[in-house]
Parts: structure tokens; C-alpha cells; sequence
């Protein structure tokens, strides 16, 4: 053999792999380690992005989760503005592995997360979802009751579900400076007050967010020992940075970080990784994965994505052509945000709240 290169499959090389393929249908990109089937119990949860997941599953008839359904005749709207069957549990969007371990520790360990309980306007919030009541509730107790439930609910996942999809969305988040808790919008975006003496700012290293992946693997096996965890990591680009940085440089660097702890965790027991994050933006796509606001994946991304997904599962993937039909949630705010209609996005909101003709 003149070359280790001489018998490698056409999926090894640019040409072949990439500019002869259709974009929205990749051969051998996503080949997986486990079977996932119509019957597996599947949890889902992560950034915005990760909505489209659950939302095309359970669109498609899988076995997605739903541990905090509401079985009353309420409008669709409603609903999804309180995060139901957005996500298998209420836990709003988790954009960070930190949230995710801190989440997994507290159903399971009783892990309890410094200052939980926000305040606006005479109104209480629960810290580490504050959108899912968006507003609010009446007293503090109300809060920690409602949280109380909603971890007996994740509970119940964690110790069921046959597979944990999960979807990394940022690296950057705010954290409690004495205690370490991460929470999923800075204080005072939502509810509560931002005191610098208080919480810090918190871009997780590559390191971090590997022991973290791994230290909630590790849990839910202790009580679940056949769960195992697909990852994606989200498309979306950053909507700001408190980085210091352009938000095009903090964005080059945060995904490539998540992008490479998905890669070493893929290579270990119980991860996979389905690249859905190579799917909207790779360069064969010419961006038209993406909304006309350069962040959101178009509903013919999403289709393409799980196209990829139910062909390498065994299923037929042209049963993902109508995913386009789904119906928008509602938007979380007054002011416009184009193309956020789909999904319920904290992270959104702090360009849509941004003062017109503000700070450049």
C-alpha cells in the first residue's frame, strides 16, 4: 500500500464526503454507536436548539418523554409559554453542561443550588428556570413547592429514560461567586438584581465542561445503569458575549470547545454524538440552513437534521418532509425578534431588550 490513505471509504475526503454529496442528506456523517428506536424512552434537554429536537421527535412519533404534561384544555400557546412539552421535563432551557450536573445533582443527590428564589416587582422566581412561570409567583414558598415537584418529575426520567439527548448551547453563563452555582440568564435580565460582588461572569473550559459530561454520566448510571447520552451541540451562534470579545469571535470559540468535548466523550462508554452541528453549517449548505438573522436554523435545517437521524437509525427518513408544519411558540417578549418565533430563548431576549441606538 503506497499511501494509509489509499483504502480509506469516500467519507474520508473533502471532494467525495462533502462537495459531490446533497447537502441536507450526508452519507456517513452520523453513524451510531447505540440503537435508538420508536419504542426507547428518550429524554430531552439543552439550549434553544434543542426545542426543535424534542419537538421534531415527538412530531415523528417517538418515544420522547414527558414527565410534567398538563392533561387539562389549555391553548396551545399558553403552554408553551410555560414550558410544557417543550423539553421531556419544565427545566426551561439548560444551555451549559454545568446546569445539566447541577440539575442532575439536585433531583438526585439533594444537591441545593445557592440563591434560588429571584425577585422583580413583588413577584418570585425560580433562579435556575426563571422563564418557565415568566410571571411569577406570589410568594417564595410558592417557588420552592413548584421546584420541589419539578425535580420529583426529573427524578423520574433520570432513573427511566433509555437514552438522554442533550444538546450544548453556550460555554458562557453567570455564577455565584462563593458557591459556584451557574444559572441560565444573568441576574436582572429576568428577575433579581446583578451585584458584581455577588456573581461573576463564567466562560467553562474545555476541562470543565468534560469532567462535568462525565460527573452527570456517572450519576445517572448509579441509578440508571443502561441510560446512555446522545449529544449534539447547538448551530445558534452567540446573541451577545460578556466576554470582551466581537460576538463572532466568542461564538468561533465556544462551539469548537463543545464541538470537541462531544468528540472525546463519543470515543467513551455511554456517549454518542449526532452531528446535527455539522449538518447546519456545513460549507456544502451555503447557509441557506439559516434564517435570514444569520443565528436560527431554517425548518428545512431541522428536516435535513432528522432526516440524517431516522436514516441512520433504521427508519424511513422521508418521514421528516413535514416537519416544516410544526406550529411556532409564542414570541417571550414585545419587541421583535426575527426568527425566534419557534422557540422560548432567554439568551434571545438580551438583544431584543437592548435600548435602540445603544452602545456599539
Amino acid at each position: 500500500m503506497a499511501s494509509p490513505y489509499d483504502n480509506a471509504p469516500p467519507r474520508a475526503f473533502w471532494r467525495s464526503g462533502v462537495v459531490a454529496q446533497d447537502a441536507g442528506a450526508i452519507e456517513a456523517l452520523y453513524l451510531p454507536k447505540f440503537a435508538i428506536t420508536r419504542e426507547s424512552k428518550i429524554m430531552t434537554a439543552g439550549s434553544c436548539f434543542a426545542q426543535h429536537l424534542h419537538r421534531a421527535l415527538a412530531e415523528l412519533g417517538w418515544g420522547v418523554m414527558d414527565a410534567e404534561r398538563l392533561e387539562v384544555a389549555v391553548p396551545d400557546d399558553v403552554l408553551k409559554r410555560h414550558f410544557y412539552s417543550v423539553f421531556s421535563a419544565r427545566y426551561g432551557n439548560i444551555y451549559t453542561a454545568r446546569q445539566l450536573r447541577q440539575l442532575i445533582g439536585e433531583a438526585l443527590l439533594d444537591e441545593a443550588p445557592a440563591l434560588p428564589v429571584w425577585e422583580r416587582d413583588g413577584r418570585y422566581f425560580d433562579a435556575l428556570r426563571p422563564n418557565v412561570e415568566p410571571d411569577g409567583f406570589g410568594a417564595e414558598a410558592h417557588v420552592k413547592e413548584a421546584r420541589g415537584e419539578h425535580l420529583a418529575a426529573v427524578r423520574d426520567l433520570l432513573v427511566s429514560a433509555d437514552v438522554i439527548v442533550f444538546t450544548l448551547g453556550l460555554t458562557e453563563g453567570w455564577r455565584h461567586r462563593s458557591t459556584g452555582t451557574v444559572y441560565p440568564v444573568a441576574p436582572g435580565v429576568i428577575a433579581g438584581q446583578f451585584d458584581p460582588d455577588i456573581f461573576e461572569f463564567y466562560n467553562a473550559p474545555y476541562e470543565d465542561i468534560l469532567a462535568d459530561m462525565r460527573a452527570r454520566r456517572d450519576m445517572v448510571r448509579a441509578v440508571n445503569p443502561g441510560a446512555n447520552f446522545l449529544l449534539s451541540v447547538s448551530p445558534v451562534p452567540l446573541t451577545a458575549t460578556a466576554s470582551g470579545k466581537h460576538v463572532l469571535s466568542a461564538s468561533s470559540y465556544s462551539k469548537p470547545v463543545m464541538r470537541s468535548v462531544c468528540g472525546v466523550l463519543a470515543g467513551e462508554d455511554g456517549f454518542d454524538y449526532f452531528p446535527s452541528y455539522e449538518v447546519i453549517t456545513s460549507p456544502s449548505a451555503r447557509g441557506v440552513f439559516f434564517e435570514k438573522n444569520l443565528r436560527q436554523p431554517t425548518k428545512a435545517g431541522v428536516a435535513a437534521a432528522m432526516r440524517m437521524f431516522l436514516a441512520a437509525q433504521g427508519d424511513d427518513p422521508e418521514q421528516a418532509a413535514h416537519l416544516g408544519e410544526i406550529s411556532p411558540a409564542p414570541r417571550q417578549t414585545d419587541r421583535s425578534i426575527e426568527g425566534e418565533d419557534d422557540l422560548i430563548c432567554e439568551e434571545a431576549m438580551l438583544d431584543a431588550m437592548r435600548p435602540k441606538g445603544g452602545r456599539k
